[in-house]
Parts: C-alpha cells; structure tokens; sequence
C-alpha cells in the first residue's frame, strides 16, 4: 500500500473516531460529503462553520488535508463581497509577519482576540435573548430584527477590532525590539561596534 493511500485511511479513520465530518475534495475540485453521500458546494461548506460543526477537508487522492485551503477560499470569497473585514493595510502587515519571527506569536495572538470577540458577541446575543425571549411569534421578529441589524454591525465591528489589535501587537513588538536593544547595547560582540544607532549617524555626519 502506497504512503497516500495510508494517509489517507489514518484521516478517515481520525474523522470517524472524532466524530468529525469527513468531506473528500476530488481533482474536478468537486466536494463529497461522506456524511450525506453526495456532493456539496462550498456556500454548503460554509454553512457547517456558521453551525459550528467540526469537519476534515482531505485529497480524495493523496489523503492530505484541504480545511485550511478550503476556509482560506471561503474568507476570500466574502472579502470580495460588498462588506469586507480585511482592509488592505491589515492584510499588508499580516504578510509581512510570514517569515518574521513573531510570526508564531501573531497567529496565537489573533486567535486569542477572535476568541474574545466571540465570546462576546455570545453574551450580547443571550442578553437579548433573555430580554425577549424566544417563545412567542413577536419575540422572535423582535429577535430575527435584531440579527440582521446586528450582523453588519458586528462585521464592521470586527474589522475595527482587527486593526486596533495589529497596532497594538506592532506597538508591543516594538517595545520588546526597544527593550533588547537597550538590554543589549553595553555589550560587545566580535565584529560589532559598541555604538548606538544614534551614535553611528551622528559620526557618519561628522565623517
């Protein structure tokens, strides 16, 4: 048996030991919900995140793991929709950070914010519940107008949420180069001269 084919078999098996929706993407970039035996679309795809049901994207050939790509396709499909959340300049500096070395840490530190944001946006949603309800035909208008009021508000609020959290991960990038850079500048490496930055321009002046 090929290393593909064992691949693939250890990601099906995964899935069904997790209990994890499997759905196999074939080369005519068709997608199969091994779940409902048929094929599905990614506006289909998209609807198990908004359910928040856990599910595998996999190479119907190889067995390697397509979620990824396939979540990337969908944010990629809204963004071009009228009512982006990523700005130009926000995704700028996200791929500025690929090869950085706090790269690692950016990631985490995204997630960690979403995560918050999520949560709430939770609260906000059981708080109106709890207000009106959800058990008469008025209460659910009431609730049903509030979604759709609060879906583009929370969209643009996500956006303003992103940009404030990259600036305030670049001020806190900046001040651990700062910190290191002072902890360091009394030290003399083979090489390297002791002098500060600032120390160095105003010799190339005088020079």
């Amino acid at each position: 048996m090929s290393s593909a084919a064992v691949r693939k078999d250890d990601m099906a098996e995964e899935a069904k030991a997790q209990n994890v929706r499997l759905i196999k993407k074939y080369p005519n970039r068709r997608l199969y919900d091994t779940k409902t035996s048929s094929y599905i679309t990614l506006a289909d795809v998209k609807e198990l995140v908004l359910k928040t049901e856990e599910f595998h994207v996999v190479d119907a050939k190889t067995g390697d793991d397509l979620t990824r790509s396939i979540l990337l396709q969908i944010i990629l499909d809204e963004e071009a929709g009228s009512m982006p959340m990523l700005t130009s300049d926000l995704l700028s500096q996200m791929i500025r950070f690929y090869g950085n070395a706090m790269q690692g840490m950016m990631g985490k530190y995204l997630e960690t914010n979403i995560t918050s944001f999520t949560d709430m946006q939770a609260k906000l949603q059981e708080q109106v519940r709890s207000l009106y309800g959800d058990n008469n035909g008025m209460s659910k208008d009431l609730w049903t107008q509030f979604l759709n009021f609060q879906g583009p508000a929370m969209q643009s609020m996500m956006g303003t949420y992103m940009e404030q959290s990259k600036k305030m991960f670049m001020q806190m990038q900046e001040q651990i180069e700062n910190q290191t850079r002072t902890l360091f500048t009394g030290f003399q490496f083979p090489g390297l001269s002791a002098q500060t930055p600032a120390a160095k321009t105003e010799q190339n002046k005088a020079e």
